[in-house]
This record gives C-alpha cells, structure tokens and sequence, in this order.
C-alpha cells in the first residue's frame, strides 16, 4: 500500500484538509466525528456570539467532556463483565458441587 492511499480529505468546521495516516477510514471517522461537534456547537447562538479561542474552548471542553464518559462507560462495563464472570464462576461451582452430592449418592 502507498502512501497516497492513506491521505484523504475532509470537511471539519467547514474548512477543508487533507489529513495523511495509516488508516484513512479512521481518519474520516475521527474528522466527521469533530465536524458533528463543530455542528452542534454552532446550532447555538451563544455559541456563534463567542470568540474564536472561546469556541476552541468550548469546543476541547465538550470533546474532553465525550472522552470522560466514555472512560466512565468503560469502566462500567468492566465492571459488570466483572459480576458476569464471578455469577458465572458461582454457578459452575454449584453444578460441580451438585455433580459430586449426585454422584456420592449413586455411589452408595
């Protein structure tokens, strides 16, 4: 694979770039995901009254605010994997334990 196939354009905040990397599908993931947050962040009139360091501001807040949730999410869904596994670790010991009164039983 060449280099040109990792180069691709976009739209982010109306301006167009030209972004290169490894994986030009990600990069067009990454662009539309701030040009919907340069979206919804302009559907505000407060928003457009600001200036343009308190719009890039805004803007890193709110992305930063996105990145923190997800963390949060994350975190969450370990957490309950973590329940899964030991409920699941629970019920393997009652069927083994089970197994063996069953079949102590059978024995005699």
């Amino acid at each position: 694979m060449g280099s040109e196939d990792n180069k691709v354009s976009v739209v982010i905040g109306g301006k167009s770039f030209k972004l290169s990397g490894y994986d030009s599908e990600y990069l067009k993931k990454v662009a539309e995901y701030l040009n919907s947050k340069h979206e919804e962040c302009n559907s505000k009139d407060s928003f457009k009254r600001l200036s343009f360091d308190m719009q890039s501001l805004f803007l890193q807040l709110n992305i930063a605010d996105d990145y923190f949730n997800s963390l949060k999410d994350i975190e969450e869904l370990k957490a309950e994997i973590e329940r899964k596994n030991n409920e699941i670790y629970d019920i393997k010991h009652e069927l083994v334990t089970a197994q063996m009164k069953a079949g102590s039983r059978s024995g005699k």
